[in-house]
C-alpha cells in the first residue's frame, strides 16, 4: 500500500468522522463535559483506523461458497471461482471427510504464515484454532476460509478493494451523556445460548450470559447481551432509527464485562454499523426480536453513505 494514499485517505475520513448528518447540523450542539467528548472522539477515531485498515472490513470484496469437491480458483474467466482479484489462476480447493485443502498452482506466487506456499495445505477455517491465511499481491491480498453451519466459504480481502479505496466518511449523532447507562446485568443460567440469525438466514446458537437492564423515558428496557459469563459481551440492537437516520439492519454495541455489583455500563454513543454496511460480502448476525426496541436512539455511528466515486456491488 502506498502510505502517502493511505494517510491521505485516512486523514480525510477522520475529518468527517465526527460530522453529524445535514438535519443535525442546524440544531445547537449540547454543551458536554470535555473529558467525555474527547473520549468518544478518540473511540471513534480507532473506530475508523480499525474499519480502514489493510485488512479490515472494507477491504472485503469476495464470498464465495463451496458447493463441490473441488473449485479451481482465481481471478482469470477459466477459473470455477472467480476471484475479483489476484492471480489468474491462483489454485484448486477440495473438500473431504469435512476438511479442506488448497492446492496452489505451479510458479503462483502465494504466502502462507509469511512463507512462500509450494505444495498443499490443510486450509483452517475460521472456527479452527489457527486459521489459515493465503496471501498475495505482495501480502495486499489475503485468501481465508469460513464456516457457516455445515458450509464453507472463501473470503477475499484486499487493500486496493473499491470500499476502501473510495471510502467517504462515518458521521455520528452528537456525543449525549445521557446515552451513557449504567443498566443492571441479570445472568442467565450457565451455558444458556440464543439463536441468532445472520443475514444469510443461517441460525447460530450463540452464547447468552445474561440481560442487559435500564431506563430511559419512564420506562424499562432490556436487551439480551452475548457473550460467556464473565467475560466482554455484545448486544446486537434494532431501535426506530433504523433505515431513519441509522442503518436499516440494526448496530451492535461492544460493553465490558459487568462489574461486581452486576453492574454494566452501555453507551449508545458507541453504537456502529455491522460490516454489511460497508459491504456486501460478510455474513452479518441480525438483531433478535428480544432486542427489537420501540423508540428512535439519536446516538452513535449513522447510516454509511457510499460516495459516488464507488459503484454499487
Amino acid at each position: 500500500m502506498n502510505r502517502t494514499w493511505g494517510s491521505a485517505v485516512l486523514l480525510a475520513a477522520l475529518l468527517g468522522a465526527g460530522c453529524a448528518g445535514k438535519d443535525e447540523a442546524s440544531k445547537p450542539a449540547a454543551v458536554v463535559d470535555p473529558a467525555f467528548a474527547q473520549d468518544n472522539q478518540l473511540w471513534r477515531e480507532q473506530r475508523l483506523v480499525e474499519l480502514l485498515a489493510p485488512d479490515g472490513w472494507t477491504s472485503l470484496m469476495g464470498l464465495h461458497w463451496l458447493e463441490l469437491k473441488a473449485h479451481y480458483i482465481g481471478s482469470g474467466s477459466t477459473s470455477g471461482i472467480r476471484l475479483a482479484m489476484g492471480p489468474p489462476r491462483m489454485g484448486m480447493v477440495t473438500q473431504k471427510d469435512g476438511a479442506v485443502w488448497f492446492t496452489p498452482e505451479p510458479g503462483v506466487a502465494l504466502k502462507v504464515d509469511g512463507q512462500p506456499l509450494k505444495g498443499r495445505v490443510r486450509f483452517y477455517s475460521d472456527h479452527d484454532a489457527e486459521p489459515t491465511k493465503i496471501t498475495f499481491d505482495d501480502d495486499k491480498g489475503v485468501l481465508s476460509l469460513i464456516k457457516r453451519g455445515s458450509r464453507h466459504a472463501l473470503r477475499l480481502k484486499h487493500a486496493d478493494a473499491p470500499a476502501r479505496v473510495n471510502f467517504g466518511n462515518l458521521t455520528y449523532w452528537p456525543a449525549d451523556p445521557s446515552w451513557r447507562i449504567t443498566a443492571r446485568f441479570v445472568p442467565h443460567d450457565a451455558n444458556k445460548t440464543m439463536p441468532i440469525v445472520d443475514i444469510t438466514g443461517l441460525t447460530t446458537e450463540l452464547p447468552n450470559a445474561g440481560a442487559v437492564e435500564f431506563e430511559r423515558d419512564g420506562r424499562t428496557w432490556r436487551l439480551e447481551a452475548l457473550g460467556e459469563p464473565g467475560r466482554p459481551l455484545q448486544v446486537i440492537f434494532a431501535d426506530r432509527s433504523n433505515g431513519r437516520g441509522s442503518y436499516s439492519a440494526g448496530r451492535y454495541i461492544d460493553m465490558d464485562a459487568p462489574n461486581g455489583r452486576s453492574e454494566v455500563v452501555i453507551d449508545f454513543n458507541r453504537a456502529y454499523n455491522p460490516p454489511c454496511a460497508f459491504t456486501p460480502f460478510a455474513t452479518c448476525p441480525l438483531p433478535p426480536p428480544e432486542n427489537r426496541m420501540d423508540m428512535s436512539v439519536e446516538a452513535g455511528e449513522q447510516a454509511y453513505a457510499k460516495p459516488k466515486t464507488e459503484k454499487a456491488e
